[in-house]
């Protein structure tokens, strides 16, 4: 791979694990800490919507964007010729 597309490739790289962690950064510490009285208004399945995403929620998103993250990085690498 020449330097240009390396660098283009890590550039996208990086920009999509700083979308990723931003998400579940606003979904983890947004929702379970800073955010948690408004969501405590709400109940989920009997539980304070605030305290499912402190215990349960952020997880839940976290593993989407691993799978989020794999989808998004199969393409680049089609894209960059690097698959295999």
């Amino acid at each position: 791979m020449k330097k240009s597309h390396q660098k283009k490739y890590w550039k996208t790289n990086l920009k999509y694990l700083a979308i990723l962690l931003s998400i579940w950064f606003i979904v983890s510490f947004g929702c379970g800490i800073l955010f948690v009285d408004e969501l405590n208004t709400i109940r989920m399945g009997g539980f304070k919507l605030g305290f499912w995403f402190a215990q349960q929620g952020s997880i839940y998103v976290f593993t989407v964007l691993i799978f989020v993250y794999i989808r998004l990085m199969n393409k680049l690498d089609k894209k960059y010729n690097l698959d295999s």
